[in-house]
């Protein structure tokens, strides 16, 4: 059945209206004219500033930025398929610093989508592609070996689905990747960090060069947040990753290699049979 719609209300602190996720929000950003936040239910997913595409206001997105940004030489047009949409925050700034790529955007809440086209459009004149979807159903419509570059950034009730992070999955995600091309995926956890540990050793299973980029204090365990695992069949730019993410405003870590595998500590390879979601964020998170 079809989420039922309701009326779009526009409040002085911003925009709310009912999606197939949940209670969308678009706040307004106080330091940017036309800057926006898109909050689910009061969990955040996407900043957008309209007068700079360039602009990545949350710190996993600028080091999704930076797979970006090294995935080619400057400027040259990439093939992306982007596995999640939110506010269509990466596409724009691939559409920005690279003209000309070509990009593919599934995402399963479509009236997500048409508040987003509506409220907060994008230039017409880039070539970004939007479909309706479950993301993994859309990644197997892809022909093969036609993306450059695969970013993973889904969260269904603030959690990633089971079956977006198995080894089919990745399996299917080798199958779109170019010669060369790159992987790269959100995951969220906190605490023990099982979930995270267990989707490094999914990803070192199936690409033979894996790292990660998070806020060292995520990565102690100390408080739940973002990491952004990327991988490749070819080396990774593992060196100015970790420049760029080391200065960011916001300092990340990069971990690869052994020290990667010591941090997974011998978790197993999820299938598809072993899949679970992501874990529920604490409430703290979003306070």
């Amino acid at each position: 059945m079809a989420p039922r719609r309701t009326r779009t209300t526009k409040a002085p602190e911003g925009i709310r209206e009912r999606v197939g996720g949940g209670l969308a929000e678009l706040v307004p950003d106080r330091d940017r004219p036309r800057g926006w936040s898109l909050l689910i239910d009061g969990a955040p997913q996407s900043h957008v500033d309209l007068d700079d595409p360039e602009h990545l206001d949350f710190s996993y997105q600028r080091r999704l930025g930076h797979v970006i940004d090294l995935a080619a030489p400057p400027g040259r047009p990439l093939r992306v398929l982007h596995l999640g949409g939110g506010a269509l925050t990466l596409a724009r700034y691939t559409a920005a610093t690279r003209p000309r790529s070509t990009q593919q955007v599934v995402e399963l809440d479509t009236a997500l989508v048409e508040l987003v086209r509506r409220e907060l459009p994008w230039d017409r004149t880039w070539r970004i592609k939007v479909r309706g979807g479950d993301a993994r159903e859309g990644l197997a419509k892809v022909p093969e070996a036609w993306a450059d570059l695969v970013i993973t950034d889904v969260f269904g009730g603030a959690r990633t689905p089971a079956h977006l992070t198995s080894t089919e999955f990745l399996a299917q995600v080798r199958h779109a990747l170019a010669p060369g091309g790159l992987y790269a995926a959100n995951v969220a956890d906190g605490g023990r960090l099982e979930f995270l540990r267990a989707q490094i050793a999914t990803v070192r299973a199936c690409f033979p060069h894996v790292c990660l980029a998070a806020d060292p204090a995520v990565l102690r365990g100390r408080r739940f947040g973002n990491v952004i695992l990327v991988a490749a069949d070819g080396e990774l730019p593992v060196a100015e990753f970790t420049r760029r993410v080391a200065s960011d405003p916001h300092p990340g870590r990069v971990e690869h290699g052994r020290e990667l595998e010591s941090f997974a500590g011998g978790a197993a390879a999820v299938t598809d049979a072993t899949a679970a979601a992501s874990p529920v964020p604490p409430e703290s998170v979003f306070r």
